[in-house]
């Protein structure tokens, strides 16, 4: 069975991550789309809401599943007998850091492999950082994002604006 992890903080999930997601699926007899557990970086949603959100999000595509992980993509990758990474690049920007991952991973193991899927030229642009952005600003996300996703992105800002 090939198994391919699709990582990511996913804070939120877009419309540039399933593009990326539903390719890896057709290619990969299972994907795993591994929510990362970062202290370093702040999110605006928890880990389980994320989660949550991509459960959602992926659960019309039978050979996908959902989980979390924390520390080294290759030693989870290698507990979950996956042969691939999958990451997704969207512009020349992406590139050099995510060549450097690849070239690190390869290092630590070299089994596993690094495949880069580049989005629907239509969500090149895509971020989730600017997509809180934008919707922060007021502006109209519903053409980046699942609905359920703007749904919850508006009430977590609504949430966070009362309490500051």
């Amino acid at each position: 069975m090939r198994i391919a992890i699709y990582p990511g903080s996913f804070d939120p999930l877009t419309n540039g991550h399933l593009d990326v997601l539903q390719r890896a699926a057709k290619l990969f007899d299972r994907v795993i789309i591994a929510v990362a557990q970062n202290e370093s970086k702040v999110a605006l949603f928890t880990l389980a809401e994320r989660v949550a959100l991509v459960k959602t999000a992926v659960a019309h595509l039978p050979n996908v599943e959902t989980d979390t992980f924390s520390g080294l993509l290759v030693n989870y990758a290698a507990s979950r007998q996956a042969s691939a990474v999958v990451r997704g690049l969207r512009a020349i920007s992406d590139f050099e850091f995510e060549f450097q991952l690849a070239l690190m991973n390869r290092k630590l193991d070299e089994k596993i492999e690094t495949i880069f899927m580049m989005p629907k030229d239509t969500y090149t642009f895509l971020s989730s950082r600017i997509i809180k952005e934008i919707a922060r600003l007021g502006g109209d996300v519903s053409q980046f994002v699942p609905a359920h996703v703007r749904a919850a992105l508006l009430a977590k800002l609504a949430a966070t604006k009362q309490t500051v």
